[in-house]
């Protein structure tokens, strides 16, 4: 099996899930750090221009967003378990509306710190001006917010050690991403939010020393000559019924539908519920197959 190979930065809230999932399985990884603005030139020959981190490679076969990352991880490695009822329900909710209310309380703490190029790099994702002194004004008000979300935490807690009862579950790891980068990013406010949600505060303990399983540094270049030296692996299946009336072989464009809209367009090779899977012909690196989650993706006729 082709190893793991995980395309970040160590401050991306985002991979922070990834490497908590590798905790969890104990896995080992190879750790190839990109730039945290663009452009990134060792990565997007991988990805046909999808620009955002976390990416997961393995061998010729890319994957994009941590939905589709965190699922295709614990098909490989289903050991220990992590996938637990509404999981993805759960994880859906800490990427967007738990994810932009920590957005807004981190910058309207740290925005007057944030280098102009960040700024400039972020609304050109986001499409979106980054208005820092608007962040700041709604940072009270998101405050409170950010609060009844850790709260829903702590309620769900329960009695148990995690969110998924005596062992960690795909919602605990998508939960943490944004109690960890609060915290990472701004101590201060984190600690004033979390008072007095005691078991939060100790979940938030017991996430940490998980761990990130076994890293070793490697060189972009290397992760490309990987790439290079695989072929993909076979696509899962696709569904007949697909509501888009696209099959395998249509020449598509995949957009995410929040931020980050650039298209990626290749070969359709799959399409179901769970996934969307592009082929593309990538020069030097010949042909590499792009995963990317269907909730929260569209995909139309090139």
């Amino acid at each position: 099996m082709s190893e793991i190979i995980l395309h970040h930065y160590d401050t991306s809230p985002f991979s922070e899930k990834v490497r908590i999932m590798l905790g969890v399985k104990a896995l080992n990884w190879r750790s190839v750090i990109q730039p945290v603005i663009m452009p990134k030139p060792d990565l997007v020959p991988l990805t046909g221009g999808y620009r955002r981190i976390p990416v997961l490679q393995i061998g010729a076969d890319v994957y994009c967003d941590t939905q589709v990352i965190l699922a295709e991880l614990d098909a490989r490695h289903p050991r220990p378990p992590v996938v637990k009822g509404a999981d993805w329900a759960v994880n859906l909710w800490a990427d967007r509306l738990f994810f932009q209310t920590t957005v807004a309380v981190v910058f309207g703490e740290i925005g007057d710190n944030v280098p102009q190029a960040f700024r400039d790099d972020r609304e050109k994702l986001s499409g979106r001006p980054f208005d820092i002194e608007a962040m700041k004004a709604v940072a009270g008000p998101m405050r409170g917010q950010w609060r009844a979300h850790a709260a829903w935490i702590e309620r769900g807690l329960g009695n148990h050690d995690f969110l998924g009862g005596s062992t960690p579950s795909l919602a605990d790891i998508a939960a943490y991403m944004n109690i960890w980068w609060l915290g990472r990013a701004a101590p201060g406010p984190a600690a004033s939010l979390l008072e007095g949600l005691t078991k939060t505060i100790g979940w938030r303990a017991r996430m940490e020393a998980l761990g990130h399983g076994r890293r070793e540094e490697m060189a972009p270049a290397e992760a490309l000559e990987a790439a290079r030296a695989a072929t993909p692996a076979n696509p899962p299946p696709s569904d007949p019924h697909d509501p888009s009336g696209l099959a395998p072989g249509a020449m598509v464009a995949v957009r995410a539908d929040d931020y980050g809209r650039d298209p990626i367009e290749g070969r359709l090779v799959a399409i179901n519920a769970e996934r969307i899977v592009v082929a593309r012909e990538a020069g030097e690196l010949d042909l590499i197959h792009v995963h990317f989650p269907r909730a929260g993706y569209g995909v139309s006729a090139a």
